[in-house]
């Protein structure tokens, strides 16, 4: 494969976005009070494949409409064939699938549901109402999928071993076994999934503009997720380690470009909020793992920031 070939596909499958993906298993494991391990890395390895068949069925089903407003695209642009990017999709999709399954069985159904989602989203939900709830659940599903694998065999991967009856909600400690883990992990779900709504529905606006709605919809979104982050932990009197950094990283990555786009709605400045606002995964990652009382894991996935921004320069993210 040529160097050029190389970088179409690099184009076609977000590469520089993988970053912002293995922060959802990540703060889904510690919601359950796990430490990374076996399963935590299998539900990573299962969340990219899942993202790149996303992306490379994104711009498949899309390549009509990128012919008119992206001829530079990969597939419209003559330089990745249609019929090779749907296999790669179906291909990431079954491995995606089957490393979820290798964590347990928990995570595979969960696996399951979040490649469904990917599939429906870019083949039928996209350009629907519905499109931006589907998209934010697919987020949510990611970080519950890091959960189920970090709570594998019963939580022997649980920081402490703490009783079912005193086990506390999501926001620290460890949980017992069975479906309790994704009920403590479902407000970090629910948050991620805010986020990746709100940006999801400000980027319909990517080529045309005049989405101004839709970015001061999506900046009180980042405003009130930011503030729900700054509270202290349900029974803990202060804020958890990391607490301020994390929500503080994630306003400023993606206020700004908010502003800008809901006072201007241009496509560059809208795609620029865009950008903005898929790097700011992290950021709000780091935050909830924060959150989750496990500092560890936040610094280890605000470290992919820096990483992000760099390929970020290279290869778009939109």
């Amino acid at each position: 494969m040529s160097v050029g070939q190389l970088r179409a596909w690099a184009e076609l499958l977000r590469l520089p976005a993988l970053f912002t993906v293995p922060g959802d298993a990540l703060a889904g494991a510690a919601a359950v009070g796990a430490r990374p391990g076996r399963g935590t890395f299998l539900a990573i390895g299962s969340s990219l494949c899942l993202y790149e068949a996303g992306m490379a069925l994104n711009d498949w089903a899309d390549r009509a409409e990128d012919a008119v407003d992206r001829p530079h695209r990969p597939i419209p642009s003559g330089r990745v064939r249609p019929a090779a990017a749907l296999a790669a999709a179906g291909a990431f999709t079954a491995a995606g699938v089957a490393l979820a399954f290798r964590a347990n069985r928990t995570t595979g159904l969960i696996g399951t549901a979040l490649a469904t989602t990917v599939w429906a989203y870019d083949l039928r939900l996209k350009h629907t109402a519905a499109g931006p709830v589907a998209m934010g659940a697919a987020r949510g599903l990611d970080l519950l999928m890091g959960s189920a694998a970090g709570h594998a065999r019963g939580g022997q991967t649980a920081r402490t071993a703490e009783p079912a009856s005193t086990a506390p909600a999501a926001g620290g400690g460890a949980h017992p076994r069975g479906p309790r883990p994704l009920r403590a992990a479902a407000p970090h779900a629910l948050t991620l999934a805010a986020h990746t709504a709100a940006v999801t529905t400000v980027s319909r606006n990517e080529t045309t503009g005049g989405g101004a709605g839709a970015a001061a919809a999506a900046l009180l979104t980042t405003a009130a997720l930011t503030t729900a982050l700054l509270k202290p932990p349900a029974g803990r009197g202060a804020a958890a380690p990391l607490g301020l950094p994390g929500p503080t990283a994630y306003a400023v990555t993606t206020a700004r470009p908010l502003l800008h786009a809901t006072l201007n709605p241009s496509p560059p400045l809208t795609q620029r909020a865009v950008g903005a606002g898929i790097r700011a995964m992290i950021p709000l990652q780091a935050a909830l793992a924060a959150k989750s009382g496990a500092p560890g894991t936040a610094l280890l996935t605000a470290a992919l920031a820096p990483l992000a921004r760099r390929f970020a320069k290279k290869v778009s993210v939109t």
